[in-house]
């Protein structure tokens, strides 16, 4: 197979590159290269964002943790400003794949490739965050669309995405051992506008659970997270479980998530 490159030299270069027919957007390449690999994408051309110094790098701003979209997940997980505002998410980021996934993949390679097993979708959806692209801004109850889709338009690329800080977070995951991708993953979050539940690895796509938020809104512990039953219909069945222990194991990652959250 054969393509073109090209390293951006601007946000802007990169936005015309990507317009082209069957161009794919590079970041950490820790999802892209591997479906190259197998056969499975077959760009024309590829449209590198390493080089691109202000997609990078988390700062607080106006109470939200603000995090360029080619941050890695390293950098996300050493950041004291996420440590100090969102611990969760610096705990999720730490413990994702592994040491080279970490230092290569990046916050916005993992979000616009929306794999069912990914843990960000889960921290982005449960903290309500924005993602903004070169071209607008995009809740996260409207980003994730599908499997293996979103919201972005061809061409789109991920500039950041702006968290909001909660008062309270948590984040549990039951992993593959291999991969380190979630058989489940639930990141929890309480603000003053309520409580947010979100679920990865369950289901075609990252999820809310609003039987959980429900019953977390009337009491935050751990108790009233596992007395909820979650319904096993549209989860996902494979060689990691079936849909109904995938269904069982939810309220328990939740209950675990609200006690980390404390």
């Amino acid at each position: 197979m054969s393509f073109t490159y090209q390293q951006a030299a601007s946000l802007a270069d990169a936005a015309r590159a990507a317009a082209g027919a069957d161009a794919k957007i590079i970041a950490g390449g820790q999802s892209l290269l591997g479906a190259i690999k197998l056969g499975l994408a077959a760009p024309e051309s590829l449209v590198d964002l390493s080089s691109l110094a202000e997609l990078r790098g988390v700062r607080l701003e106006a109470g939200k943790i603000l995090i360029g979209a080619m941050t890695t997940h390293a950098e996300v997980a050493a950041s004291p400003e996420v440590q100090r505002a969102i611990p969760a998410l610096a705990e999720l980021a730490g413990n994702i794949g592994d040491r080279q996934v970490r230092n290569r993949g990046t916050l916005g390679g993992s979000l616009a490739n929306n794999d069912p097993a990914a843990c960000y979708p889960a921290a982005v959806l449960s903290l309500g965050a924005t993602i903004s692209t070169d071209r607008r801004s995009i809740a996260a109850d409207a980003f994730f669309t599908g499997l293996y889709e979103t919201a972005l338009q061809p061409g789109e690329i991920i500039t950041s995405v702006s968290f909001p800080v909660p008062d309270k977070a948590g984040w549990q995951k039951f992993k593959q051992p291999a991969s380190r991708f979630s058989i489940v993953g639930v990141f929890v979050s309480r603000t003053d506008t309520g409580v947010r539940v979100a679920v990865t690895g369950a289901g075609p796509c990252v999820f809310r659970a609003t039987k959980l938020e429900a019953a977390l809104a009337q009491s935050w512990s751990s108790a009233a997270a596992q007395q909820v039953s979650i319904s096993a219909a549209g989860l996902n069945t494979d060689l990691h479980g079936s849909a109904e222990y995938r269904a069982a194991l939810i309220p328990v990652l939740a209950g675990r998530a609200v006690a980390a959250a404390g």
